[in-house]
């Protein structure tokens, strides 16, 4: 069984860190990972960027861009895709792509700050 385990924090607290201790936290979660990594257990892994740079998809039709991660209390997260896009816009066009077959769905658009790779991971992992 696959799980996903989301990072929460407050980004406050993130953003008032040197960039030395950003990068000695990082250094010990990497360090945390590289075990699960080495066994096959790590699949792919990503630090998002700030909130302010967020943007929400929601509403009918082609739906409206939001500023910022709106995510009304009843809805929660329930899954997330990675795309290599060269521009907010074309990250928003992805998502509008998604919306089209999950209308209902709001898609909240942040820009990854740090990816690590799968490295095959999952590939072969049953389904449920």
């Amino acid at each position: 069984m696959l799980y996903a385990i989301l990072a929460y924090h407050v980004e406050d607290e993130i953003l008032s860190w040197t960039p030395e201790e950003d990068a000695a936290v990082v250094a010990r979660v990497i360090e945390v990972q590289a075990p699960m990594r080495a066994s096959g257990q790590l699949g792919p892994a990503a630090r998002l960027d700030e909130t302010r740079k967020a943007r929400t998809l929601r509403g009918p039709g082609a739906g409206m861009v939001l500023d910022g991660p709106f995510a009304e209390t009843k809805e929660q997260l329930l899954g997330f895709h990675i795309v290599d896009c060269a521009t907010d816009d074309e990250a928003v066009a992805a998502a509008r792509k998604l919306r089209q077959v999950n209308p209902t769905a709001a898609y909240e658009i942040r820009p990854v700050m740090l990816y690590v790779p799968a490295d095959g991971f999952g590939a072969a992992a049953p389904a449920g």
